[in-house]
């Protein structure tokens, strides 16, 4: 289905989405043209879904990095996955095996803007904080 080359493409394309199609072509020795149809048909292949912008946070004033652990009242999954839909300020929600259920990624401006979020997951469930205290990788 793919190969070593399309690898390669994908390994460029994760390191910078805006890198040039001739610029991948000199790392793969392949034309411009050659490299667009690669990265078409891993588009349609499914295998890239999409392109994406990596923001500093912190710069954008949302200085708190807090990873919530939520475990479910009831049967509440779908409604608190329609609920994490409409937040910004959840940046990664991930529905887990075990306990808990989900876990949440939060950049936030200040706590008591984290105090307000975490009154509103008490009606889903209850849950358990991590604050991040620098990013390692």
């Amino acid at each position: 289905m793919i190969d070593s080359i399309d690898l390669t493409i994908i390994d460029l394309l994760r390191q910078n989405s805006r890198i040039q199609w001739k610029q991948i072509g000199e790392h793969i020795h392949m034309s411009g043209p050659a490299v667009a149809n690669r990265i078409q048909r891993l588009e349609e292949l499914g295998i890239i879904e999409g392109y994406t912008v990596k923001l500093n946070e912190k710069l954008l004033g949302n200085h708190h990095c807090i990873f919530i652990t939520v475990m479910m009242k009831d049967y509440a999954h779908t409604k608190f996955k329609q609920f994490i839909q409409t937040r910004d300020e959840v940046k990664e929600a991930h529905r887990v095996s075990g306990e808990p259920c989900f876990i949440l990624k939060v950049q936030l401006e200040d706590q008591e803007l984290l105090a307000q979020l975490l009154d509103e997951i008490l009606v889903y469930g209850h849950y358990k904080i991590n604050i991040s205290i620098g990013q390692v990788k």
